[in-house]
């Protein structure tokens, strides 16, 4: 038993050695069966569930496939996605609408100088728990422009708020996916700082010449 130890669990073999010899008794063995016939059932169980929606999702198999392309995105995922907003995107006229349908828009509300609050609606609870798992696994990821993307937000709004903004990105690029029937293309993390750049140039231009100056910009 300590041998099928995996991960870090690998370290404590030896203690693991020593709390299975030490009272392992006929109980515990009994227990131990029961336990390991109950993960087998679940592994039949995800084995039929899993060739059900194999089977089901047959037909669009083709655009499934290409939904992994997006940075987070896995094939479980990829079938969770279709089967909440379909593989239709007509019927989505802008990825604006799917996201707004989804209940992924979120924005500033400001009136007579005070903000108001931005959180996003209620919508399909299966598709954003689907898309805020693919939101985490997107931000572990390495020179991608989803985990870039993610730090950018993090530093300006906190985690929280950055991963319901990766979701909201990976679901607009679902529907490019869809609507183009062409895999996902990484910009890269360069794309977005060079856009950064350019929006912090942009705003601080504006904010000089509100001063009534005249800007002209020299590379240095």
């Amino acid at each position: 038993m300590a041998s099928l130890a995996k991960g870090r669990l690998r370290a404590k073999i030896p203690e693991l050695h020593k709390a299975l010899t030490a009272r392992f008794k006929d109980h515990h063995g009994f227990m131990l069966q029961r336990m390991l016939a109950h993960i087998d059932d679940l592994d039949a169980d995800i084995a039929a569930i899993s060739g059900r929606i194999e089977a089901e999702i047959g037909p669009f198999a083709e655009k499934a496939k290409l939904l992994p392309s997006i940075t987070g995105v896995g094939p479980r995922a990829a079938e969770a996605i279709i089967g909440a907003i379909g593989v239709d995107m007509s019927v989505f006229p802008t990825s604006g609408h799917l996201a707004s349908w989804a209940g992924l828009c979120p924005g500033q509300r400001e009136s007579a100088g005070k903000r108001k609050s931005s959180r996003t609606r209620k919508g399909s609870e299966l598709l954003r728990t689907t898309l805020v798992e693919c939101a985490h696994s997107a931000s572990h990821t390495k020179d991608t422009y989803l985990a870039e993307f993610f730090w950018q937000v993090t530093r300006r709004q906190g985690k929280d708020k950055a991963i319901v903004a990766v979701a909201h990105e990976i679901l607009i690029a679902c529907w490019r996916v869809l609507s183009t029937g062409t895999a996902y293309c990484d910009p890269g993390p360069g794309a977005l700082r060079a856009r950064s750049e350019e929006q912090i140039r942009r705003r601080a231009i504006r904010q000089l010449e509100s001063l009534g100056l005249r800007v002209t910009l020299d590379a240095a």
